[in-house]
């Protein structure tokens, strides 16, 4: 690569290294403290993201606002009551709103229960994988993978360069950096389940499962670039240098929080 060009993305990088070093630390040691420390982050984000998620498909103010208090409600429910009861508060909220809202803009309406699902829905899952008895332990697991996918797709797909993944998406991803996203999330699901004193058959299903669940962040990502195209949108905001929104910065979480939380559940009970 020609000098100049490192010069100039030297400075975004180091912006965009230390923006994501900040997030680590906020977003581990919020789970470590747990509760209310942990919940409030957590809707935060849930409801930073629906706002950006509101302007890119032009969600007018009152509906933007019930489906944020619908999200927020939410994940009150699965902080303080029932995991159930808040799945099916999202779940029927974002239908009634859009319900609702198809008799003002049928487009509208969509990205309404669209957006309501996209951002409740990890947001509850988030909650349900702290609650457990192991919480810390598995909700850092799944943060770490997807941060390892984002952190080694990137330098792979950079490194390697090659064939693209998806040009008409997302023109910079490729197929090495999908590889070295499922290769890192793949060694640090495996070596965190060490770690945290999982057994061996454990961890030998930790490494498949965080392999897995890196070409499912991918997808994540690869759906909120394609959505960003569709509107027209470069970044779904400006909050956090070098990484554009919370949109941005949290796709591949919204899917893999969800799974994660899925198969926890089915396993832990």
């Amino acid at each position: 690569m020609d000098a100049r060009v490192l010069l100039a993305e030297r400075g975004p990088l180091a912006t965009r290294v230390l923006t994501g070093s900040v997030l680590i630390v906020i977003a581990v040691a919020a789970v470590w403290t747990g509760g209310m420390a942990f919940t409030a982050l957590v809707a935060v984000a849930a409801l930073l993201m629906f706002a950006e998620w509101s302007i890119m498909h032009e969600i007018v103010r009152g509906f933007r606002i019930a489906a944020m208090a619908m999200i927020g409600a939410s994940i009150g429910v699965a902080a303080y009551g029932d995991a159930g009861q808040a799945l099916l508060l999202a779940l029927g909220g974002a239908l009634l709103l859009g319900l609702f809202a198809r008799k003002f803009d049928r487009r509208m309406a969509t990205w309404v229960m669209g957006g309501v699902l996209y951002c409740g829905l990890p947001a509850i899952a988030l909650i349900v994988l702290r609650r457990f008895p192991q919480g810390f332990e598995i909700t850092v697991w799944t943060l770490a993978i997807v941060w390892a996918t984002d952190i080694c797709a990137y330098f792979a797909g950079r490194a390697i360069g090659g064939p693209k993944l998806a040009p008409a998406i997302s023109p910079n991803k490729t197929w090495a950096g999908l590889a070295g996203g499922v290769v890192g999330a793949a060694a640090t699901a495996m070596i965190l389940a060490q770690q945290f004193g999982a057994s061996t058959p454990v961890y030998r299903y930790a490494l498949l499962a965080g392999a897995c669940l890196a070409v499912v962040a991918q997808a994540g990502d690869l759906y909120e670039s394609w959505m960003k195209r569709q509107t027209g949108f470069k970044d779904s905001g400006r909050l956090l240098p070098g990484h554009g929104g919370f949109l941005d910065r949290l796709d591949g979480l919204v899917p893999v929080a969800v799974l994660s939380a899925i198969g926890f559940v089915a396993v832990l009970g």
